[in-house]
């Protein structure tokens, strides 16, 4: 018992530290969008216009290029086949709008050859997202009740979750590295804006690898907690 009914729950730090490495990834990758989108590319070749390249270049066919609204609100969706480029990337030139439509299109060329883990990833969505609604209400229900079971039940249900994230890297890291190559391949950056493309894509990339990581690190907490728990 702590003096004052103060109660240290030294799990926190794993909270906090999550928290610190999702911002830092945050800062970064915004960070360093901003300093290369100073940068022009020589070829003068818009984000929406490298798309069209990529995908010409890829033989796909059945996939429009829309502009959306946002900052860095860029996706591509494998259901409705349409790759959406943010107001910055669209018909920005820059070095960093060129790359995150390159990486976007990477997604497309994914779809196009059947790429396993982006399957896997698009089948993963329903599950990880009911059993990220129903996982905290459990957990806290089976701690307000002293019933671990229920507890147990629901850090499976997020586990679902940090399942969908694990899953989400190779897809990323795989988009941008087929981003680079075509970049290259089709001439759209000079082989001195490659290196700073690779520093747009690997800022974003460290985005889902910060999440997946406070993620991990939140399940972790949990089941310390429901451990200590069972001992009392």
């Amino acid at each position: 018992m702590y003096p004052y009914g103060f109660y240290f729950d030294s799990t926190y730090i794993l909270i906090l530290i999550g928290m610190a490495i999702v911002m830092y990834a945050q800062w970064k990758v915004k960070s360093t969008f901003a300093k290369y989108s100073e940068l022009m590319s020589e070829r003068n070749i818009s984000g929406q216009e490298a798309a069209e390249l990529i995908l010409q270049a890829n033989q796909i066919q059945d996939v429009r290029v829309e502009r959306v609204a946002g900052n860095l609100t860029d996706h591509y969706s494998p259901k409705e086949k349409i790759l959406r480029l943010s107001e910055a990337t669209y018909s920005n030139s820059s070095v960093a709008a060129v790359a995150v439509a390159a990486h976007e299109c990477g997604h497309a060329v994914q779809d196009a050859k059947n790429y396993q883990f982006l399957k896997l990833r698009s089948a993963l969505v329903p599950v990880s997202q009911f059993g990220s609604m129903i996982g905290m209400p459990i957990i806290i229900l089976g701690f307000l009740f002293q019933m671990m079971g229920l507890v147990t039940i629901g850090i499976i249900a997020l586990s679902t979750a940090l399942l969908f994230q694990i899953v989400t890297l190779p897809v990323e890291l795989d988009a941008s590295k087929r981003a680079l190559i075509s970049l290259e391949q089709l001439d759209i950056f000079t082989q001195g804006e490659l290196p700073a493309a690779r520093k747009v894509l690997n800022a974003a990339a460290f985005t889902y690898i910060a999440a997946t990581f406070s993620t991990a690190l939140q399940i972790l907490r949990l089941i310390i907690l429901s451990n200590g728990s069972r001992r009392n």
